[in-house]
This record gives C-alpha cells, structure tokens and sequence, in this order.
C-alpha cells in the first residue's frame, strides 16, 4: 500500500511540474532586455557566428595577401620604368639599400632591383594578370560573405557575368579606399603649407584644428565606402536605412584601425630587419581584422529590429465554390458490362425453361 501511495504521490509532483512558473532569466539576459544597445551586439555576434563570419574572413584575408605579391610585381615594373629613365636615382636607390638592410642582404636585393628594370614588360604584365585573379576572388568571397551575413540566397549569375560585375565593383572600391587613405595625408599636407604660407603654421589651436579636419574629411570618406559596402555590395542590394547607421560604426573602427596601422608602421621602421618583413606582417593582420570588422558591422545593420521583423503571411483569397455537371448520351462502360452480362443469363435461365417444357 505504501509503494502503491508513493507511486501517486510521484505523479502528483510530476504533473504539478509541468504547471510551474520557468525559472527567471539570468542577470545577463535581464541586462540585455533593460539595454537595447546591448541585445542588438549580442544578435550581432550571433548572426556573426551562425554565418561562418571568421570563415569567410579568412578567405578574404587569404585573397588580400595572394593579391600582394602580384601588386608587388606591378610596383616592380612600374619602378623599373622609372628607374630606367633615371639613372641617377637608380644609384641612390641601391646605395640606400646597401646602407639600410643587414650585412650581406643588399648582395641579395640589388640584383633583383636591376632583373626588375630589365624584365620591366614581362614583370608588368605577369603582374598585372595575377592582380587580375586574384581581386577577383577577393571580391567574390567578399560579396558572397556580405550577402551571407544579410541571410541572403540569391541565385547564382553566369560566371562571366559574374566576373565583369565583380571586377567593375572591385576598381571602384579600390579607388574608394585609396582616396579614403590618402585623404587624411594630403588634406594634412595641403593645410599645413596653407598655414605656413598665412603665417599661421606655428600656431597650436591652427594644428589641432588642421587635424580635427583631416579626421573628420577621413571620417566622411570611410562613411561613404562602408555604406556601399554594407547595403551595395551583396548580390542583391540591402535597405539603406540600418546601413546608414551602421557605416558609422564602421567609419569610426576602420580610422581606429588606420591609426593603428600607421603607428605600428613608425614602431616596425625603427629597425633594419622590421623594415623588410614589419609591412607584411602589418598588412596580414590589418587585412584579417578588417574583413571580420566589415562582416559583423554588415551582421550588425542586418540584425535591426526593423530587419528582424517578421513579414505577415498573405491573407488567402475567399473561396470559389464551383458546381460540375457531367453529361454523357450512354450508358458507361460498367453499366454496359453488367447489362450485357444480365442478358447473357436471362437467355441461359430461358433456354433452359424452354427445354424443360418441351421434354414434359
């Protein structure tokens, strides 16, 4: 008997369970119904993760740094000509390098300085063929990881299609960036010898406001290109209205990540070994930061509230009710096959009454 009460007793507790009230959230969960701010950085991070953000951001990084050496080979040939024209620079060039690399490396760099001025046209133009290939690809995993953090599908162009597209949108974001980087240096440039020439060149609030002016123009510029990055970049073109706040986000972290980029460039110079190999290095990590900063800040407008929200399901059209008559002039074939059969046996039921009559 006391099992058999025990054993109720249990699914009395166990039904009472289901009707219990869920346990509160926790202390982070109700932080992030109290902040708004911080809720839209946590579904960021999530579309970010879901997506396979780091993913493509290493995709992105690996085109960037195969894209390098090809430009190097362009930035040869380019020297050549130069170089070529001038020989007078040619000798400062390779005493510099005698003087600024390590012992025995100049044995090393002088010769592939004079290859580069001789093999000018084949390097130009080997190099130009490798830019070619591989900022395309850049650009395609770049459209491809933007679209995917937008949660997109669409369907896939013809390849040659594909390519012109993505070979138009990459000289264009390539001449936005350029003038994006050299904004700061040539408006800082171009004010200070406006100072100097107004006499105003020494004077401490004229500087502070010559490089408030270079931030904000470089401000203005990153804004430009992260808003056509994030809302005209994916194969089908996103709303302006949460990537207008988004490219800010973006403006200011990439002007964090220039400064940053040209502060580590004065520490590296410092040393003759940091000179060859500090740029390099510099440029991989500027290249894998920056394409997972573009891929978040782009998951950070697609996951808006205004984004986020559910389309209402159509409403269904009402119903049409529809009579259907069917004529036929006969009988239907299983009605023909039953008559004909009844026929069969009425004329066996007669020919036997008939018999059985003459007999008698």
């Amino acid at each position: 008997m006391a099992t058999a009460v025990d054993t109720d007793a249990d699914a009395v507790r166990a039904k009472a369970a289901q009707f219990e009230e869920p346990a509160e959230p926790s202390k982070f969960q109700q932080f992030r119904d109290r902040h708004e701010w911080l809720d839209h950085i946590v579904r960021a991070g999530e579309r970010y993760t879901e997506r396979h953000g780091d993913h493509y951001a290493a995709a992105i990084t690996y085109f960037s740094v195969l894209s390098l050496f090809p430009l190097l080979l362009v930035g040869f040939a380019i020297a050549g000509f130069v170089l070529a024209a001038q020989p007078d620079l040619l000798t400062q060039l390779q005493a510099g390098i005698t003087k600024n690399v390590p012992a025995g490396l100049d044995q090393l760099i002088n010769p592939i300085v004079d290859n580069a001025i001789t093999s000018r046209n084949s390097i130009g133009i080997i190099g130009l063929l490798g830019a070619l290939y591989s900022g395309i690809g850049w650009m395609s995993n770049l459209r491809e990881a933007l679209s995917e953090q937008w949660g997109q599908v669409p369907e896939a162009p013809a390849l040659l299609k594909r390519m012109l597209f993505d070979l138009l949108t990459l000289l264009g974001l390539g001449l936005a960036m350029v003038v994006s980087f050299a904004i700061t240096g040539l408006v800082s440039g171009f004010a200070t010898t406006v100072l100097n020439a107004v006499g105003l060149g020494g004077q401490e609030w004229a500087t502070i406001l010559l490089k408030v002016l270079g931030v904000l123009l470089g401000l203005l510029a990153n804004w430009l290109i992260f808003l056509w990055v994030i809302a005209r970049l994916p194969r089908e073109h996103a709303t302006l209205r949460s990537a207008v706040r988004a490219a800010v986000i973006g403006a200011i972290g990439f002007e964090v990540l220039k400064q940053v980029m040209t502060y580590y460039l004065k520490i590296v110079g410092d040393s003759p070994t940091g000179r060859i190999i500090g740029p390099f290095i510099g440029l991989l990590v500027f290249a894998f930061f920056m394409s997972r900063f573009i891929l978040f800040v782009t998951a950070w407008a697609a996951t808006s509230r205004e984004n986020e929200q559910e389309k209402p399901a159509p409403v269904p059209g009402p119903a049409v009710i529809r009579s259907e008559v069917v004529m036929q002039s006969g009988p239907s074939p299983a009605a023909a096959a039953g008559l004909l059969g009844a026929g069969v046996l009425t004329g066996v039921l007669g020919l036997g009454l008939f018999r059985s009559r003459k007999r008698s």
